[in-house]
């Protein structure tokens, strides 16, 4: 039986725009299941991984909407908890004429916020090949300790620990510098994801003392993605760039999760934990095969709108890739 792939955080509503009055508002917003970590875990369940959802949801119609659109796609929420505390968090979202999207959230307060480690289960943990998490769940004091504390724990019982950084400035108080919640974060992380945009933020004093920083962790592969650019890969004696795929964008909303997800369903594939990853990067061939098959997943969900709705499943990634070889 596959090890599960376990991402940890929060799940949301994205209310889309649709149409346009004579000032250029929407007339109206149409809800999908959404959230960065979440959209992962799809990715990672319609890729035919045992993919597994941790996470606070409100005690609400759109909690409900979440859990249940969580499993149609095939995701386990034996981990997800529900709070009358606080609502589900929600964003909405807008698309320019090229399908990039801005968001306007609604959170704080929301009810993601307020998981805690002892949410988690005593079996949690148990048979994970991958642990994934990102910045969106370090806004807050309290839960980011929760979110490093998961990591140290999937650490502990053998499983590679993933963190994609997915930067969200409107979401951190704005007295509050991301990078001192971040770093703690990177130096947990086994396999590290950034867009060429993060990389830059995080390297204030240049690319070669981030890496530097970043190596003085666990982390032994750094992904860098730009669109459609060439995508650059890191480790702590090589590195290389790798082309991907370039086609016409609709929505850009969840393809750096569904780019993790296809990534994360291969390195699930691993075995030795985070020696494996020195294999892997020691077997160009391999590592690159990899990698376009995470920049196929990207790019096939732009051309779709949504994110869980959004989401290939293996079949198309590979006739994709096949089409555009």
């Amino acid at each position: 039986m596959s090890r599960t792939i376990l991402c940890f955080g929060e799940a949301l509503i994205d209310f889309h725009s649709e149409g346009g009055d004579a000032f250029g508002f929407p007339r109206s917003f149409v809800p999908y299941a959404g959230g960065a970590p979440a959209n992962v875990a799809v990715a990672v369940a319609r890729q035919g991984g045992a993919a597994a959802f941790a996470g606070m949801l409100g005690k609400d119609l759109f909690g409900d909407f979440l859990l249940d659109s969580l499993r149609r796609a095939g995701v386990n929420t034996h981990s997800v908890a529900r709070t009358a505390e606080a609502n589900t968090a929600l964003a909405f979202v807008s698309l320019d004429a090229h399908g990039e999207r801005s968001f306007s959230f609604y959170r704080p307060p929301s009810a993601d916020l307020l998981f805690r480690p002892e949410h988690f289960h005593a079996d949690t943990f148990r048979d994970l090949a991958v642990f994934h998490v990102c910045s969106n769940s370090m806004t807050d004091a309290a839960l980011a300790e929760t979110t490093r504390e998961g990591m140290r724990r999937a650490r502990a019982a053998g499983a590679l620990v993933s963190f994609d950084l997915n930067l969200r400035p409107a979401l951190w108080p704005h007295d509050t510098d991301p990078r001192a919640a971040v770093w703690p974060a990177l130096h947990l992380a086994d396999v590290v994801k950034l867009s060429a945009e993060e990389f830059a933020w995080l390297a204030v004093d240049g690319e070669e003392a981030a890496l530097e920083q970043l190596w003085q962790g666990h982390a032994r592969l750094l992904v860098v993605t730009d669109g459609s650019q060439s995508l650059r890969w890191f480790h702590p004696d090589a590195d290389g760039e790798l082309p991907v795929y370039a086609v016409p964008a609709v929505d850009t909303t969840a393809a750096g999760d569904a780019f993790v997800g296809g990534l994360l369903c291969q390195l699930g594939k691993l075995s030795g934990g985070a020696a494996s990853l020195d294999h892997l990067v020691a077997e160009l061939p391999r590592l690159h095969a990899t990698l376009r098959f995470a920049a196929a997943c990207g790019a096939l969900t732009v051309t779709r709108q949504g994110s869980f709705t959004a989401m290939p499943d293996e079949a198309e990634v590979y006739s994709f890739m096949e089409t555009y070889a």
